[in-house]
């Protein structure tokens, strides 16, 4: 019953229809479409008897509802309501029965959910809301046929604020739309992440849920969690409440990205830096690494470290050291060359300040690579998606170490780049001739 779904194909079906055994369901479900907008009318008495009847002889609905109260053998009953819906209908049961086989049973034969009765609507609103989600997810099976390797970069920015998001989200929409490759988006910032809200979507439940029960993640968790951009990009990101700490010892995001590296062609991990600490595991299998900074003196500090640490635990990794917003300052704190002598590498990519086409994007709801891709910025970010998408090609599997300088330790580098910033002595004035 949950075979793959096309929205807007030839033939509209009906958004939903239900099939219930008694008042108290009937007056929940129409409330709820009520709210929806959906018919009323199409909330039907019967049960799931009436259900099959009904659709035996008419179209399947997107969503259906069927009530098992009088069932007298629930699993076999829904093995005969498969059979006359249409594939690609996603099924909400409900019943009376509290037994945890049944609903492992009902769930394996392709339900989307079970309900115990009685339920209130904002459980029925629940139980809706993730089977649109699923609806809305990405298929396992458009990757299925696809012979091109699967490849994960990942974003790190030295400090916050310093544009690793919006690097992030511009990666993934271009090598989805520019690149026609099936793509995720990972955004591990769980309660303050903006990978969801930078493309106008809502986050859902999905990344919290993972790390809350590791043990759920499988193919099937990935199509129903993640929330679809575009036809070949799909998110999983969150706003976790401020109340609620991560309490993971990192198996769940371990799982997610093997998941996501079976589902799709290409993947982009939005990692915080506190992330990359507490979890160093998640940089072990990355192909490539755009390490962000400003031109700052803790930027330059923290790009030294960052690299540093690379250097020892991705070695694998084709690292890109990116310096953003490049010319917001007449006066940096830092210049250029400065950077750069402290980092022992010149910069692989420069973004230039783009005011007007960040402003333009935020506005629309879009990554700066589709709100404005002719920019400076957008151009230039579609630079670095060619650029790391011909480095990962032209290395295969694995990719050339990061190169973090010559010696010295990093408390050393540290040192010369303040000695940089101070203000150098004047020449003491010669003392005049004595007569």
């Amino acid at each position: 019953m949950n075979a793959p779904w096309t929205a807007g194909r030839p033939g509209a079906r009906d958004p939903f229809a239900a099939f219930v055994c008694d008042e108290m369901t009937l007056g929940t479900l129409k409330v709820v479409c009520n709210d929806l907008g959906w018919p009323t009318e199409k909330v039907n008495k019967g049960g799931l008897r009436n259900a099959v009847q009904t659709l035996s002889v008419s179209a399947s609905p997107t969503i259906l509802f069927v009530d098992l109260s009088e069932s007298g053998d629930p699993l076999n009953d829904i093995n005969a309501l498969a059979e006359v819906c249409e594939p690609g209908t996603v099924v909400i049961a409900a019943g009376e029965i509290n037994d945890v086989r049944l609903y492992r049973d009902l769930i394996a034969s392709g339900l989307q959910d079970y309900l115990l009765k009685p339920f209130s609507p904002d459980q029925f609103r629940d139980s809706i809301a993730h089977a649109q989600a699923m609806l809305a997810a990405p298929k396992t099976a458009e990757a299925a046929g696809n012979q091109r390797p699967h490849f994960t970069v990942g974003v790190i920015g030295t400090r916050g604020g310093v544009g690793a998001s919006t690097i992030a989200t511009s990666l993934a929409w271009a090598f989805s739309e520019r690149e026609k490759r099936s793509s995720s988006l990972l955004d591990l910032d769980v309660h303050f992440g903006t990978g969801a809200l930078t493309m106008d979507l809502e986050p859902g439940r999905g990344l919290t849920d993972a790390i809350d029960n590791p043990a759920r993640i499988d193919g099937l968790f990935i199509e129903r969690a993640m929330v679809r951009a575009n036809e070949k990009l799909s998110i999983l990101s969150a706003e976790a409440p401020m109340s609620q700490p991560t309490l993971s010892d990192g198996t769940a995001f371990f799982q997610l990205t093997e998941e996501m590296r079976s589902a799709f062609e290409a993947t982009v991990i939005d990692l915080p830096r506190h992330m990359v600490v507490q979890y160093p595991h998640l940089v072990a299998d990355l192909q490539s690494i755009v390490v962000v900074s400003e031109l700052t003196l803790a930027g330059a500090r923290d790009m030294i470290r960052i690299l540093s640490w690379l250097k020892s635990n991705a070695p694998q990794a084709q690292v890109i050291a990116a310096i953003n917003s490049a010319g917001a300052s007449s006066t940096p704190e830092i210049s250029q060359r400065d950077f750069e002598s402290s980092i022992e590498r010149k910069a692989d990519l420069i973004l230039p300040y783009d005011a007007k086409a960040t402003s333009q994007a935020a506005k629309l709801g879009k990554t700066i690579v589709d709100a404005a891709p002719s920019s400076k910025l957008g151009s230039t970010l579609i630079d670095l998606s060619t650029m790391i998408l011909a480095r990962i090609e032209s290395n295969g599997e694995g990719a050339a170490p990061v190169k973090v300088g010559k010696s010295g330790s990093l408390m050393d580098k540290v040192t010369n780049l303040k000695s940089m910033l101070k203000p150098k002595a004047k020449p003491a004035a010669e003392p005049e001739p004595v007569n």
